[in-house]
């Protein structure tokens, strides 16, 4: 059974310290392939560096680079213009994780406004170069669908870390995103992200941890995919087998060629 994690932040300093068993630990459950995201320009070339350098001869490394909407207020003109030249020197990337993170009821309708001018940015970058897109949504997915509208970007990509409806699920996959569902699975208290898993096409879901994220104080790890897929299998009354070889198709299609 193969998988893969396909939103992990493999830079970031909790997990970097001690990566090798991290991935070593991964591959154990049968996830030996990661998508990484960076967040915002420092460390981008991290990103690059691990896809090129690959953390194990049994991991391949996918990565993409993008401008996170907490970090949006900070973005400069001389960040687009690196983020496009360097996504034009390496084709294999995607652009992400960028999106839009309405979640703070005090942000002001200008910084609001802001967050979707970078994020319709971004989308043009990655319609002029072909590029899927990773996508942070919180309490945004209206706004995401009318930006992804207006720059008219057909490259699709992933809607990860979903919460949502089956309906705010359903126009994010008109859109052509994926949904990524993860760790929220791991609380059976999380009924929406549950339902999305039970009733979605699976041909419409991928699969993440958002490690080291999403678990309070306890480190998260790509591992965990395999108790994602296995709650996926549960909820739709099929095997994690089943669930692990469409997952993998999915992710086959994502990587291809736009």
């Amino acid at each position: 059974m193969r998988l893969t994690d396909t939103h992990c932040h493999l830079t970031d300093l909790a997990l970097q310290a001690d990566l090798p068993r991290i991935v070593q630990e991964a591959a154990a459950q049968g996830v030996r392939r990661f998508i990484v995201p960076a967040t915002q320009r420092g460390d981008w070339q991290q990103a690059i560096g691990l896809m090129q350098q690959r953390p194990s001869e049994n991991a391949a490394v996918h990565c993409a680079i993008g401008i996170h909407p907490w970090y949006a207020q900070e973005a400069a003109e001389q960040d687009f213009a690196e983020l496009e030249t360097l996504l034009h020197r390496y084709p294999q990337i995607w652009l992400g994780e960028t999106g839009l993170d309405f979640y703070n009821k005090n942000q002001t309708q200008a910084q609001r406004e802001w967050q979707i001018a970078v994020f319709a940015r971004q989308l043009a970058i990655a319609q002029k170069l072909q590029r899927r897109v990773i996508v942070h949504n919180l309490r945004a997915t209206q706004q995401i669908v009318a930006a992804v509208k207006q720059q008219k970007f057909t490259g699709g990509g992933i809607a990860h870390a979903f919460s949502g409806s089956i309906e705010e699920a359903e126009s994010l996959i008109r859109c052509g995103f994926y949904i990524g569902i993860g760790s929220l699975l791991l609380n059976p208290t999380a009924k929406k992200v549950r339902l999305a898993a039970a009733a979605l096409p699976l041909d419409k879901i991928v699969l993440e941890t958002d490690s080291p994220f999403m678990l309070g104080n306890t480190v998260n790890t790509p591992a965990n995919v395999r108790k994602i897929a296995g709650i996926v299998a549960d909820l739709r009354g099929i095997t994690v087998a089943e669930v692990a070889r469409q997952m993998e198709d999915n992710v086959n299609r994502l990587l291809a060629a736009v």
